[in-house]
């Protein structure tokens, strides 16, 4: 299993603890079940999705990287 470090502000780490405290579960354990939720799942489900979307897709491999350049841009121009 892998490590990950993280910054989180004092309030949110709090918080963080406490809701999983409530659950009777680690904060490990809450992180998991997030990103479960929100559809980030094992490398293997992520090329699955990425070979599926390129079976249905019309655009070329330089269209597609120009797409996500743009997305990534776009998220990172963000505040």
């Amino acid at each position: 299993m892998s490590r990950l470090t993280i910054t989180l502000s004092e309030a949110r780490y709090r918080a963080l603890k406490e809701a999983a405290a409530q659950r009777d579960k680690t904060i490990g354990q809450l992180i998991d079940e997030s990103l479960e939720f929100y559809g980030i799942k094992s490398r293997e489900d992520a090329r699955e999705l990425v070979r599926r979307a390129r079976a249905r897709s019309s655009m070329t491999e330089d269209e597609a990287m120009s797409v996500a350049l743009d997305q990534v841009r776009t998220v990172r121009a963000k505040p």
